[in-house]
């Protein structure tokens, strides 16, 4: 039982990071798989409403749940992002200013699909009956 709730906790944080990846990249994607970007506006919408504070995330629940049943050491009160990624990926200094960049790459990403399908119809020839 011990290994299946190691293993649990693993897939919860491989979980974190995959939505923490699509959050910054998904726009991005939907560059080439247009009708994505849809998951990608749930997505940054739902970052959003966590890192403002008015959600709990719940993968930071579940991990906290599965570490206790694990009997491991819990997550920090600040949750998944203070305990994987501040001061592991980048340093504590530039917390501030990740969020920043993200929401940059995020509005640049939306912005290029946005020009690119209005480019695409403009190109797109008309019909004539």
């Amino acid at each position: 039982m011990y290994q299946g709730t190691i293993a649990l906790v693993a897939l919860v944080v491989v979980a974190h990071f995959g939505f923490l990846c699509y959050l910054v990249v998904g726009g991005f994607l939907a560059l080439r798989w247009r009708r994505t970007i849809w998951l990608h506006v749930v997505a940054v919408l739902w970052g959003i409403a966590i890192a403002g504070g008015h959600l709990d995330c719940p993968l930071t629940w579940l991990e906290r749940w599965v570490r206790a049943k694990a009997g491991m050491a819990p997550l920090p009160p600040a949750g998944f992002i203070a305990h994987y990624i501040i001061g592991v990926l980048y340093p504590a200094r530039w917390a501030a200013v990740v969020p920043v960049a993200v929401f940059a790459l995020v509005t640049a990403s939306w912005l290029l699909y946005a020009w690119r399908g209005w480019h695409y119809t403009e190109a797109k020839p008309s019909r004539s009956s």
